[in-house]
C-alpha cells in the first residue's frame, strides 16, 4: 500500500487498506486518544507533502500549479520585505499586505513541499517585522462606518490575513525556536484572534461573510497554538452559547438546498473561510464529523454556487457583485478540491477543473490532479435547469434557472425571489437576468465599485451604489409609484421575502418560473410568471413574461428592461431629448436616469435591439392612451462618472390591477464583416391580455404567418396535479396543473 497518515486521518494513494486498524490504534494510542499537536495541522501535514514531492511529475495539473506557485514564491524573494504602515482600501498599502499574506501561505505549502529553508526564514523575517508594528496600532482611521482592523481599513480584511498567515505559521512552526513563536504569537496572533473576537464581537457573532471569516481566522489559531478558548469561541460564539460561531453560520446562511442567502458573487468569497475551516476541524476534530454536519451542507453549498454560474462560469451578478467574478478565483478552487475530497469527484467537477485549470497543493488538490490526469477525456458540462430554495428554512423563496440548449448555443434565463440577502441585498424581488451568446442580453448592474482602485472612493463601495444599483429601478422589476421595495429600507426589507409559486423544467422546448413578491408595496401583489420557449426546429426562442399586480387602488407601474446593445427601431413615435437632458425623477435611483427620448402609439409596443450578432425584440401589451414608453441612460446626477453609461427603458402605465403580458424574442442575424443582415423583424406582432383575476390569466400571443398561442397561468397557489378552470369572454378554458399553452388551439405542453 502507498499511502501515509495525517493526525486523524488516512490518505491513501494507491493499493489496498491492508493492516489500516492496526495502523489507526496506532496512531491513537501515540496521541493519547487527544488533539496531535503535530505541525503543520490546517491544511498540510508533512506525509502529505512528501507524497506530491514525489509525485509532482506524474500529473500535469499539479506540476502546473506547483511551478505557477514557485515562480510567485521565488520572485518574492528576491525583493525586500514591505510591510508598510496601515492605508485605504484598495490603496498600495492595503494591497501589499494582501500580498504579504498570499506569499507566506504559499511559502509555507512549498516549505513543506521542498523543504527549503529559505521559504521558512521568508515568513519568519515577514512576521518579525509585524510583531514589531502590530502592538504599536490602533483601531485604523480609514474604517468608514465599518468594523475597523488595525493594518487593514476593516475587520474583515484583517480576518482574512490572519486565516491565511496563520496556516504559514503553522507550516513553519517546528522550524522556529519556542523563544520565537513566543514572540509571534504573543505580538501578533493572540492580541490580533482578541481583536477580532473580543473587541469586534457583534461582527464575529454575525451570521454573514464577514463573521464567517472572523471565526475561521479565530478558530484555526486557536488549533494551531492551542488555545482551546479560541476553538470554542469560533465553534459557538463569543458566549460559547451557539447563538454565534461556526456551527450558527452554516445553521442560518444556507438554505437547505445549499443555496447561500448573499448570492452566487458572495458564496464564492464566503466559502473560502467555510472550507478552510472545515478541513482543520476535520484533520484536528474529527468527532464533529463537520463534513456530514446538517445533512452535508457544505456539498450543497459547493454544488448550489457551481450550478448558478453562467456558461462562461461567470457569477451571475445578483445583490452586490461585479459582472466578472468567475469559477477561477481562488475560494472556488479551494472550494472544488477540497469538495472533491470529502464527498467524491464526479464529471462536473472534473469539468469546472477544466476551467479553472490549477489545483491546490495539499491532499486534496492532489487527489483532483490524478483523476484529471491529462484532461484530454475531460469536458465541461451542460448544466440543468435548476431551482433553488432560499432561507435558512427553505421556506423564504429562491431562486429559478432555466437553461436552453442548441447545439453548442446556450441559453439562461434566471429569476430571483428569495431574501433580501444582508448589507448586500438588493431591492428587486422578482428581478430577471437573459444571458445569451456568451453575455448578459437583459443585464444587472451589478454592484456600483471600481473595486481596489484607490482614486474611486478608496476602492470601497461607491455612494451610487445605495443611490442607484440597489434600487428597484435598477433592475428588470416593475417599479410601484416610482418608489423602490420596501422604500429601500434594508431593516424593513430583511423581514420579508418573496415566495415560489412554481417552476417546472421537466420540457426542455417550455420552462416556466413563478414567483410572488406581496410584502414589498403596501396593498400591491406582484406575481410574473416567464416562460422560456424554443421549438425543436428553430435556433432561435423567445421569452414570455407574465407580469401581474393587483391592487384595490391605482399605482404609477414602471416595467423596467435594461439591454446590452444597439437600439435599432421601435414601432411608436420617439420624441428624443437631444438639445436638454433631465432626470426621470428626484430619488430611489431615479435621478440617475436621463430621459433621452419618450414614445406613445395606439397599438401593441414593439422595440430591436442588436446585441453582438443577434436581433432581440420586446413586445408588450398596449393598454391605454396613457401608456408611455421613456428611453433612459444611466449617469444622471453623477459628478464624478462613477456610474456606467448603459441604455434601458422604462413602460409605464397607470392603473390599479394590471397586467404586463410580454415576449423578449431572439432573431435573425447580423455580421459586420459579412455585411449581412438577416430577420431584422421579429416574428411575433402583438400580446393581449385575454382575461385576468384571481383565478387564472390569459394572454394570446400572435405571430405575423397567423401563428397564434394561448398561455394560461394560475393566480391560485400553485398545485401541479390540481384541476383548473377560467371562463373569459364565454370561453372556458380548462387545465390540469399551474399552466396551460395552447399552439393554434391544441395543447402542445
Amino acid at each position: 500500500m502507498a499511502g501515509f497518515i495525517c493526525h486523524n486521518f488516512i490518505f491513501v494513494t494507491g493499493g489496498c487498506m491492508k493492516n489500516i486498524f492496526t495502523v489507526i490504534l496506532g496512531v491513537l494510542f501515540a496521541v493519547g486518544l487527544g488533539i496531535s499537536r503535530e505541525h503543520p495541522c490546517l491544511f498540510i501535514c508533512k506525509e502529505e507533502a512528501q507524497v506530491i514531492k514525489r509525485d509532482i511529475d506524474k500529473f500535469p495539473l499539479l506540476r502546473r500549479s506547483y511551478i505557477e506557485l514557485r515562480k510567485k514564491v521565488d520572485d518574492a524573494l528576491k525583493k525586500p520585505i514591505e510591510v508598510p504602515p496601515p492605508g485605504e482600501a484598495g490603496g498600495y498599502e492595503h494591497e501589499r499586505h494582501k500580498n504579504n499574506y498570499r506569499e507566506m501561505w504559499a511559502a509555507g505549502l512549498l516549505y513543506q513541499i521542498t523543504g527549503n529553508k529559505e521559504y521558512a526564514e521568508f515568513i519568519k523575517r515577514m512576521l518579525e517585522k509585524y510583531a514589531e508594528m502590530y502592538p504599536k496600532l490602533g483601531p485604523s482611521p480609514y474604517a468608514y462606518n465599518q468594523a475597523p482592523g488595525k493594518i487593514f481599513h476593516q475587520a474583515l480584511n484583517e480576518c482574512v490575513w490572519l486565516a491565511y498567515t496563520i496556516q504559514a505559521y503553522d507550516c513553519i512552526y517546528n522550524y522556529l525556536r519556542p523563544k520565537e513563536r513566543k514572540v509571534f504569537e504573543e505580538n501578533i496572533f493572540v492580541p490580533m484572534a482578541e481583536w477580532l473576537s473580543l473587541e469586534n464581537a457583534e461582527e464575529f457573532n454575525r451570521i454573514h461573510n464577514h463573521g464567517t471569516w472572523a471565526v475561521t481566522a479565530v478558530g484555526m489559531t486557536g488549533l494551531v497554538i492551542g488555545n482551546e478558548d479560541f476553538v470554542q469561541m469560533a465553534l459557538y460564539g463569543t458566549e460559547k452559547d451557539g447563538e454565534g460561531g461556526f456551527l450558527k453560520q452554516l445553521d442560518l446562511l444556507f438554505s437547505p438546498d445549499g443555496y447561500y442567502m448573499e448570492g452566487p458573487y458572495y458564496v464564492r468569497y464566503a466559502l473560502r473561510p467555510f472550507f478552510f475551516f472545515a478541513e482543520a476541524l476535520e484533520r484536528n476534530r474529527s468527532e464533529l464529523k463537520i463534513y456530514a454536519y446538517r445533512d452535508s451542507i457544505l456539498k450543497k453549498a459547493y454544488y448550489s454556487a457551481i450550478l448558478t454560474i453562467f456558461p462562461d462560469g461567470v457569477f451571475p451578478p445578483i445583490n452586490d457583485a461585479s459582472l466578472t467574478m468567475d469559477i477561477r478565483d481562488i475560494g472556488m478552487i479551494i472550494s472544488t478540491d477540497i469538495a472533491s475530497y470529502r464527498y467524491g469527484i464526479d464529471t462536473l467537477i472534473l469539468g469546472i477543473k477544466k476551467y479553472q485549470n490549477s489545483v491546490i497543493l495539499n491532499k486534496c488538490g492532489y487527489r483532483v490532479a490524478k483523476e484529471f490526469g491529462d484532461g484530454s477525456d475531460v469536458r465541461y458540462p451542460k448544466l440543468p435547469s435548476v431551482e433553488f430554495r432560499d432561507g435558512y428554512n427553505g421556506e423564504m423563496g429562491g431562486l429559478g434557472i432555466l437553461r436552453r440548449y442548441k447545439g453548442d448555443d446556450e441559453t439562461m434565463l434566471l429569476m430571483k425571489y428569495g431574501v433580501q440577502g444582508g448589507g448586500h441585498g438588493h431591492f428587486d424581488k422578482l428581478h430577471f437576468i437573459l444571458y445569451d451568446q456568451m453575455k448578459m442580453v437583459v443585464p444587472d448592474y451589478g454592484f456600483a465599485r471600481w473595486i481596489n482602485i484607490e482614486p474611486k472612493f478608496g476602492g470601497r463601495y461607491l455612494p451610487e451604489n445605495s443611490s442607484y444599483a440597489k434600487q428597484t429601478v435598477a433592475h428588470n422589476v416593475v417599479v410601484v409609484d416610482m418608489m423602490s421595495q420596501n422604500r429601500a429600507n434594508r431593516k424593513e426589507a430583511e423581514k420579508f421575502y418573496a415566495k415560489r409559486h412554481f417552476f417546472d423544467s421537466s420540457n426542455p422546448e417550455i420552462q416556466v418560473v413563478s414567483a410572488i413578491a406581496e410584502d414589498q408595496y403596501p396593498g400591491v401583489k406582484m406575481i410574473r410568471t416567464m416562460f422560456l420557449i424554443s421549438e425543436n426546429a428553430d435556433e432561435n426562442y423567445f421569452v414570455v413574461d407574465i407580469y401581474r399586480l393587483f391592487s384595490k387602488d391605482k399605482h404609477i407601474y414602471d416595467y423596467s428592461l435594461h439591454y446590452d446593445g444597439y437600439f435599432i427601431n421601435t414601432n411608436w413615435k420617439l420624441r428624443s431629448y437631444s438639445k436638454v437632458l433631465k432626470p426621470l425623477g428626484k430619488d430611489f435611483g431615479y435621478q440617475h436616469l436621463w430621459k433621452e427620448a419618450e414614445a406613445k402609439g395606439s397599438q401593441d409596443f414593439m422595440f430591436t435591439w442588436l446585441s453582438s450578432n443577434r436581433y432581440y425584440s420586446f413586445i408588450t401589451d398596449y393598454k391605454n392612451s396613457g401608456d408611455r414608453v421613456y428611453f433612459v441612460r444611466i449617469g444622471a446626477n453623477d459628478p464624478k462618472f462613477n456610474l456606467r453609461r448603459e441604455p434601458g427603458l422604462i413602460y409605464r402605465v397607470k392603473g390599479d390591477t394590471t397586467v404586463f403580458a410580454s415576449i423578449i424574442e431572439r432573431h435573425g442575424y447580423f455580421s459586420e464583416a459579412k455585411e449581412i443582415s438577416d430577420n431584422p423583424y421579429p416574428t411575433f406582432e402583438s400580446v393581449k391580455v385575454i382575461g385576468n383575476n384571481e383565478k387564472a390569466t390569459v394572454v394570446e400571443l400572435q405571430r405575423k404567418d397567423g401563428e397564434k398561442w394561448v398561455i394560461v397561468v394560475t393566480n391560485e397557489k400553485g398545485d401541479k396535479e390540481k384541476e383548473r378552470e377560467v371562463m373569459f369572454n364565454g370561453i372556458e378554458y380548462k387545465w390540469e396543473g399551474n399552466y396551460n399553452i395552447l399552439k393554434n388551439g391544441s395543447k402542445i405542453w
